[in-house]
């Protein structure tokens, strides 16, 4: 069963310095993490998320002060998400599509996904990723909508991640999900709370519908990769990720409008 247990202050810095420095490429500082796991500081994934998603919120909101029209505005601001976390998770989505789409085998799948070359699965992955992503940022009228579904979309998704690497074994014996440790059900809970909370920039209604989506989202890839692979990897992390962000600005197009 999940239980919150907050970290320390300095431990809880500590992680989330971690994670930024893990899952973005953001110039930062030398830290000195000592000893702490990816696994262990999971659970400020979402915060993680808060950084990449202001980043986009102020790139579209000079966009739109510059003159720009909206769409080209939140090409800029897909951009700037992009570089800021260097595609990591991208790189995720078109593995796992190259990987399960391309692969007979489970060990082939897994021989695919760790191949650097990108096929027609995860080209088109990526392309529908991008394209979903994008037409639906284009679309909101203010900053405002903008940072709100942002945040929403970009802390919630990463809430998933912590219970996700917990209820699934590693696919493989090595690779970057099994280096990253084990997560504990405290680490998960903390880390899907912040997710959930995030999603209040949706409002009530559409925080609740996008739980819901996320829950099915959640199940259902679940499913498949134990199907496909029998565990996680890092990829499968990664492509968890895109798929909930997707799901939620999706519903951030409807609540938000």
């Amino acid at each position: 069963m999940f239980k919150l247990q907050i970290p320390s202050p300095r431990q809880a810095l500590d992680d989330i310095a971690l994670c930024l420095v893990f899952f973005t490429r953001l110039p930062l500082p030398v830290f000195d993490f000592r000893d702490r796991s990816l696994a262990s500081a999971i659970w400020a994934a979402p915060i993680t998320g808060l950084a990449v998603a202001l980043i986009g919120a102020v790139v579209y909101a000079v966009g739109i002060k510059l003159g720009l029209a909206a769409g080209p505005a939140a090409a800029l601001s897909l951009a700037s998400t992009l570089l800021a976390t260097g595609c990591l998770h991208e790189d995720g989505l078109s593995d796992v599509a190259d990987g399960f789409g391309g692969g007979k085998t489970r060990e082939k799948k897994l021989e695919i996904m760790r191949d650097s070359r990108i096929g027609a699965y995860g080209a088109c992955a990526l392309g529908l990723s991008l394209l979903i992503r994008w037409s639906v940022l284009s679309e909101f009228a203010t900053s405002a909508q903008m940072l709100f579904a942002l945040v929403a979309a970009h802390a919630g998704s990463r809430g998933l991640l912590g219970a996700f690497m917990l209820l699934l074994p590693p696919a493989r014996g090595d690779g970057l999900s099994a280096g990253a440790g084990a997560v504990s059900s405290e680490t998960a809970a903390l880390g899907a709370a912040l997710g959930a909370l995030a999603l209040l920039a949706l409002g009530i209604g559409g925080a609740v519908v996008a739980l819901v989506l996320l829950g099915f989202l959640f199940a259902a890839f679940r499913a498949l990769c134990l199907n496909q692979i029998g565990g996680q990897t890092g990829d499968t992390v990664g492509a968890l990720q895109q798929l909930g962000e997707i799901a939620i600005l999706l519903v951030a197009s409807v609540s938000l409008s």
